[in-house]
């Protein structure tokens, strides 16, 4: 186990925010209903009420702060610093019942990530960064402990993969000229499960998967998934291979290595 770190005001308020979300979650988890936005994605309850929650926290705290969440509207985006909230990455997940959810909850300095938190109150695991001060992870029992991302699988065909969903790629076009091949990285992958939203790349960071693979985000889903790879040494960008303003990226693949990245997007942009 490794030294505890030294937390910032920042990093332990969001680490404070998750935790007042974790009790507007866990009392409606498994006993929730779920309706459709107009974009015909899942919200319940637990979201709004746990963004409300967390926005309470920061407006009282931060009030010069930003804040762009999934569930309400902007507020002053384009601060110099700017909370970024998903409530419930994962609503499908929690909606049935299924612990594989997390909330994330990032801070932008001029719109760059500095800080994540990957909370997982159903499993009662989080992942956690602040650049320049490595990623960690703390699991039910209360062990922290600071996590690398793994190491050897350079390629595919050596490596363990996962993906959200098969949205928006050749298996699921949804009407979309041009797709990545999923079915592709499927086939040539040494392992590849089907691991729900943050946690697959929470699992990145931890060194326990190579790399995921998420065909459609929004920035509230990416940002603070950012520091966390980044700090835990992996590497990521969208499936076009870009890597600037990832906050705001399409899509989004993270990987153990820029070797593996590079083979994974091949795979994926093959035609």
């Amino acid at each position: 186990m490794s030294d505890t770190p030294t937390l910032s005001p920042f990093l332990q308020f969001a680490l404070e925010l998750a935790g007042t979300a974790a009790q507007e979650i866990i009392p409606r988890f498994q006993r929730t209903d779920v309706r459709s936005k107009a974009d015909g994605s899942p919200v319940t309850e637990a979201d709004t009420e746990a963004e409300r929650v967390m926005r309470e926290l920061i407006q009282a705290r931060y009030p010069d702060h930003g804040i762009l969440g999934e569930e309400q509207d902007d507020l002053n985006p384009d601060a110099e610093w700017c909370w970024v909230l998903d409530p419930i990455d994962g609503t499908s997940s929690f909606a049935l019942g299924l612990p594989t959810f997390g909330t994330l909850i990032a801070l932008l300095r001029n719109g760059h990530p500095i800080l994540g938190v990957i909370n997982m109150p159903g499993l009662k695991e989080t992942v956690y960064a602040e650049l320049g001060s490595g990623c960690w992870y703390l699991n039910r029992m209360g062990d922290l402990e600071q996590v690398k991302v793994s190491e050897g699988a350079d390629r595919v065909a050596d490596a363990y993969l996962s993906t959200t969903g098969l949205y928006n790629t050749d298996i699921d076009p949804n009407g979309k000229d041009s797709v990545p091949s999923m079915s592709v990285l499927i086939r040539n992958a040494r392992k590849f499960r089907f691991v729900g939203d943050c946690i697959q790349h929470a699992w990145v960071a931890r060194g326990l998967l190579d790399g995921a693979v998420d065909p459609k985000m929004n920035p509230w889903d990416n940002a603070a998934l950012i520091p966390c790879i980044l700090e835990a040494g992996g590497v990521l960008s969208d499936i076009s291979g870009n890597t600037d303003n990832l906050v705001h990226a399409p899509n989004l693949v993270t990987a153990a290595n820029s070797d593996l990245l590079k083979d994974i997007l091949s795979t994926l942009n093959a035609s």
